[in-house]
């Protein structure tokens, strides 16, 4: 079976350019794999690649969500996969290129989810939690009883958190005591840039810095005159959420832009230490010119 390539790493270190490139070289289509390139209208401050920038590269999974909607890891996987599927029977290659591990782990692997039967009860329980206090109460939940759960889940990801506070109810014992496992659904090639610390930073606060010359402020006051809430899921990515409160007068736009670039730089620390524990994951120097060639090898393998 040919290979996946997977283009992944922190925010701001040239995923999208990179993962182009080698769409380009090999013969291949990108499937984004980005929790805010989902949502329609959010372009600026999720750094959307446009269509110069995909240099007349198919993109998928982009744009395919309303700005009000919610969407999960599941509901990644669902809609990736038969795109995933459909490249590699047509002979390309399929070119992961995100920075959400969750949505890259989803494709990739199947995961057991513990070996413990199920209950309607339970699982119709959760979901009305969900439906009626939200996701955050009730992963919330799932913290205070198996926090080394938590933390390899999304709240979004609604589906596993409730599998998980079901397996508790059900035997008593956390689920990440159970022997779970990921098994990899394709040969896959993974890939991120391994920037120093200072560097990647100061490519971030630069971002931060060309979105809001772009216009991010008025990209959210638009979005929020167009109906969308702000307590929508969309609206809680960084850059939205900070603009949000500028709008609100609850900060000064200069704390927003240092906020935004923090949380930022808060999140690609976050990025790093999970593909850092991603299996089989190749740190290219981005600064390397060999780094198309070292693909090419570990492709051909």
């Amino acid at each position: 079976m040919k290979k996946i390539l997977v283009v992944c790493g922190p925010t701001a270190s040239g995923k999208t350019g990179f993962a182009v490139r080698m769409a380009k070289s090999f013969g291949g289509e990108v499937i984004s794999a980005d929790c805010m390139l989902v949502y329609r209208g959010f372009d600026i401050g999720t750094a959307k690649p446009t269509p110069a920038e995909m240099d007349g590269v198919p993109h998928h999974m982009i744009d395919i969500v309303g700005a009000g909607e919610t969407f999960s890891a599941s509901d990644y996987e669902a809609m990736a996969k038969p795109v995933c599927e459909r490249l590699l029977s047509e002979n390309m290659l399929p070119v992961i290129c995100g920075g959400t591990g969750f949505y890259i782990q989803s494709l990739l692997f199947s995961r057991s989810l513990g070996h413990v039967g199920s209950s309607a009860d339970v699982r119709q329980k959760y979901e009305r939690v969900a439906t009626e206090e939200g996701n955050e109460s009730l992963y919330a939940r799932l913290c205070k009883i198996d926090p080394r759960s938590a933390e390899k889940l999304h709240p979004n990801d609604v589906r596993r958190v409730i599998r998980a506070l079901e397996i508790y109810e059900l035997t008593g014992r956390r689920k990440s005591d159970q022997q779970d496992g990921f098994v990899a659904r394709y040969p896959y090639v993974a890939v991120a840039f391994d920037y120093p610390r200072s560097e990647l930073y100061a490519r971030i606060d630069r971002r931060v810095d060309r979105m809001l010359e772009c216009g991010l402020v008025r990209e959210v006051q638009n979005l929020l005159s167009s109906g969308v809430s702000d307590a929508a899921q969309s609206m809680q990515g960084i850059g939205y959420k900070e603009v949000v409160q500028y709008l609100k007068n609850e900060i000064s736009y200069s704390t927003m832009r240092d906020i935004i670039k923090q949380n930022s730089r808060n999140y690609a620390k976050r990025q790093i230490t999970f593909f850092k524990k991603f299996p089989d994951i190749i740190w290219l120097d981005p600064h390397a010119e060999g780094n198309a060639a070292t693909v090419r090898e570990m492709l051909e393998r």
